[in-house]
């Protein structure tokens, strides 16, 4: 079995105005037609059986999936979203699992060989409260191995963007130590990236890759920090049984 991820950009799509173009969230006021269509694209392109995407609450709460979902009626195999958490884990091959996000972290995680992958939003307030703690728990649950795992932290604020009020850096690096930093302009900030990567070495996994990009930085992501009213993009992972897994997993090409 061979983990297959992607992370999307705002390039393709039929979302227009603030979200064009390639928008995959139904949350954000987009025209759910639009939106539709571009979570119909994913699937094909991907070549999935399903996709399902989660109504994110800024939590820990996680679901886990061991058959696919039913999908609605015209939406080209996407499910309704689950509704209020934010991971999702699944052992069925072939089912896309995805997570939104606009600055927060987009975390995808899969254990190969036990043929279990999650995947979690990890914005600062789910990632002070441990929701990579409760995406491991309930993938080991299925099998899955932490040194066995791989991560991939999908692009987000960096910690030179991030500013955040000195008492709110603290409380986050309390929590999830290695988050705080210091912005370009001396200010006080928080890399959750970091604070995620040495949180996932505390938990024994040491495969763990980083997009680096920032979503403020980077024109082709969207950014709700910089822009306010944006779309989202996707982070996505799914089993391909047609595989065997190599030494690094795969990272399959964004849909756009």
């Amino acid at each position: 079995m061979r983990v297959r991820r992607v992370t999307t950009t705002r390039a393709g799509g039929r979302s227009t105005g603030p979200f064009a173009r390639f928008n995959l969230s139904l949350g954000v006021g987009d025209d759910p037609a639009a939106v539709t269509a571009n979570r119909a694209r994913v699937v094909r392109e991907l070549g999935l059986s399903g996709l399902v995407f989660l109504r994110q609450v800024h939590g820990r709460e996680v679901a886990v999936l061991r058959e696919p979902p039913r999908a609605r009626p015209g939406t080209g195999g996407v499910a309704p979203d689950i509704p209020d958490v934010d991971a999702v884990v699944t052992d069925v091959p072939l089912l896309g699992i995805a997570v939104l996000a606009a600055d927060c972290v987009p975390v995808l995680l899969g254990d190969p060989q036990a043929g279990v992958v999650g995947a979690a939003h990890a914005g600062r307030a789910g990632a002070a409260a441990g929701v990579l703690d409760a995406v491991l728990d309930e993938m080991t649950g299925l099998g899955a191995v932490p040194e066995r795992t791989e991560v991939l932290l999908g692009p987000a604020v960096c910690g030179a963007c991030y500013e955040v009020p000195a008492a709110l850096r603290d409380e986050v690096e309390a929590a999830l130590p290695g988050s705080a930093s210091r912005t370009r302009t001396g200010t006080a900030g928080l890399d959750l990236r970091t604070g995620l990567t040495r949180r996932l070495a505390d938990l024994g996994v040491r495969r763990v890759g980083t997009d680096p990009r920032c979503t403020i930085e980077d024109p082709d992501l969207f950014s709700h920090r910089r822009d306010g009213r944006c779309g989202r993009q996707a982070a996505i992972t799914w089993l391909d049984p047609g595989g065997a897994p190599d030494a690094r997993g795969s990272t399959a090409r964004p849909a756009r």
